[in-house]
């Protein structure tokens, strides 16, 4: 059985969720992946309301389709990130000094763990920030257990409000991204072990952020094989710059034609996709294939419809019997 084609809404939140909602079942959307900005999802009236739940969901339902996951990416990025002025974008109104924004944004992350339990969704997907990401390149040279240091502060950061997750009986997808706690597989895996392989936590897997910085992204899935709680779809190219600017991206912005990468429309770029479903099936994935449409060089809605197209032309459901089978006597 195929599974389930879905559409992140972090990209649309300038359109009310029921515009979208009628755009997306007309593109041939199984269902939304809800951002928690915009309209889309509010996840402190979610903590409080099943009644606000079940009128997302009706609406939803209204253009035929469902949710299996939200995501909050704004919140959890300043959960244990060195916070400067741009993180204030995300925050409420009046809030504009480091330890206020922490706050309100681990207490807003619990309460996405409690409105997905209200939600009926068994995912939330986000990021973590990192205490460590500014100390990448290390000049000067990192002091000894400075890196490990980090990690304990992550871990003591996120593991209560992973144990809220856990009571809610949601998990938690960090996607796996530059400026997180985990950027490629080998930051991945001491993630995990820092938190001490806490049940509730786990990857929303996007390939686009791997591919370009040369790591094995379809290694990655069977490698965390049991902590792949959701998937993105997202393109990227690479290597078509002109030399002028490197893999770390510069100072540009996408779209730049100076640029080493940059993302694009699903089948527009250098991911191997059919690899990555061989990979999906191996370890028994049947969640929702999310696309999140990214491409500066696209009309949005005309990339959405043709992105959905793609993920069900290449989505292929595995095999229950040997191909040599019928050889037996």
């Amino acid at each position: 059985m195929a599974r389930p084609v879905t559409l992140f809404t972090g990209q649309w939140a300038d359109l009310d969720l029921a515009d979208l909602a009628k755009k997306a079942s007309e593109w041939g959307y199984d269902g939304l992946e809800l951002a928690c900005w915009g309209d889309h999802f509010d996840p402190d009236q979610g903590a409080e309301s099943k009644a606000y739940c079940e009128d997302r969901l009706a609406l939803l339902d209204k253009y035929g389709l469902a949710c299996w996951s939200i995501s909050y990416h704004l919140a959890g990025q300043l959960v244990c990130d060195v916070i400067d002025r741009r993180h204030y974008e995300f925050t409420p109104d009046g809030v504009a000094d480091p330890e206020t924004a922490r706050e309100w944004a681990v207490a807003t992350m619990k309460n996405t763990a409690r409105a997905a339990a209200n939600l009926g969704v068994k995912v939330v997907n986000g990021f973590t920030g990192s205490p460590v990401w500014h100390l990448l390149y290390s000049f000067p040279p990192c002091l000894p257990g400075q890196i490990e240091d980090g990690y304990r502060q992550f871990a003591d950061a996120w593991r209560p409000i992973l144990d809220v997750f856990a009571e809610n009986g949601i998990r938690y997808g960090l996607e796996v991204h530059p400026t997180e706690i985990a950027f490629d597989a080998a930051s991945a895996e001491q993630a995990v072990e820092a938190l001490d392989g806490h049940p509730g936590f786990g990857f929303n897997y996007d390939p686009s952020h791997l591919g370009y910085q040369g790591v094995d992204y379809v290694g990655f899935i069977r490698r965390f094989s049991d902590r792949i709680f959701h998937v993105h779809m997202k393109d990227v190219w690479w290597g078509h710059g002109d030399g002028t600017v490197g893999v770390f991206g510069g100072h540009t912005e996408f779209g730049d034609p100076r640029r080493y990468w940059d993302f694009r429309s699903l089948g527009h770029g250098d991911i191997r996709f059919e690899d990555i479903i061989v990979a999906l099936n191996d370890i028994g994935y049947d969640g929702p294939l999310s696309v999140e449409w990214e491409d500066s060089r696209m009309d949005r809605e005309y990339g959405a419809r043709e992105a959905c197209d793609f993920v069900r032309r290449i989505d292929f459901p595995s095999s229950d019997i040997a191909f040599d089978a019928q050889f037996d006597r």
